[in-house]
């Protein structure tokens, strides 16, 4: 064989009985990618990724309620005069949790919690600028958390699930435990009451400061720029929390 022969090989084929050699190939190869195998360039990547998370900025924005954090009111306290009387309105939450029953782990627990909340507001209103926004939600939180420690004190056994609930909405809705827990509690108080004639009278002193309570917090939000309407409603909140310590004795 030639050099030539070895350089052209499609002529080496020529003339073989039904054999003909074509110069150039009809059908062209084309590779096909799948759709995931094909190279991004760094400015596309970096725009996908803008992408999503602008998505995952818009479902995070169009959550339930249920899951928003609460929005603190903050106009308290505008007058010397009204932040002391706040101040000194928050003492008596501690006074009732050094007060409050501690025969078993549940029961120190709330008043461990009662001692919180007074700290926690006497904080709150004694606070300026920026870390005040923070010291309201830590004072609603403390709250809430001292009615789930009264519910566990009055019932040694809370169903799981609303425990596991209460924990997991506690930071970002402490209203909502607050009013599911104090729900409980006026239940159980009322079942006591009817089945002890004893606690009937306390049982109705709890009803009043509990009606004139949420009376003022509802005054408080819509007429924040009344003095004096939050140190009120310090003193019927602690007037109903000391009825409350007499169901754990």
């Amino acid at each position: 064989m030639s050099p030539q022969s070895k350089s052209n090989p499609s002529r080496a084929l020529d003339g073989v009985h039904g054999m003909h050699v074509v110069p150039h190939a009809p059908f062209a190869l084309e590779e096909i990618t799948k759709p995931g195998d094909f190279h991004q360039s760094p400015r596309e990547r970096s725009s996908i990724e803008a992408n999503q998370r602008l998505l995952m900025q818009r479902v995070w924005q169009q959550r339930p309620a249920c899951l928003r954090p609460i929005r603190c009111c903050l106009n308290d306290d505008e007058s010397l005069g009204e932040t002391i009387a706040n101040v000194l309105t928050s003492l008596p939450f501690i006074a009732l949790g050094m007060q409050a029953p501690r025969k078993n782990l549940n029961c120190k627990l709330y008043a461990n919690s009662l001692i919180g909340v007074g700290i926690a507001s006497g904080l709150y209103h004694s606070s300026r600028g920026k870390l005040r926004k923070y010291l309201r939600w830590a004072d609603y939180t403390m709250i809430a958390t001292t009615t789930v420690c009264l519910s566990r004190a009055l019932r040694n056994e809370n169903p799981k699930l609303l425990m596991a609930a209460s924990a997991f909405f506690l930071p970002i809705q402490p209203l909502m435990v607050s009013a599911v827990h104090t729900g409980m509690m006026e239940v159980a108080f009322a079942k006591r009451a009817f089945d002890d004639p004893d606690l009937k009278l306390v049982h109705n002193v709890h009803k009043m400061s509990s009606l004139l309570g949420c009376a003022l917090f509802i005054a408080d939000d819509v007429f924040p720029r009344t003095p004096f309407i939050h140190a009120a409603w310090h003193l019927t909140a602690a007037v109903g929390v000391g009825t409350c310590n007499k169901l754990l004795e």
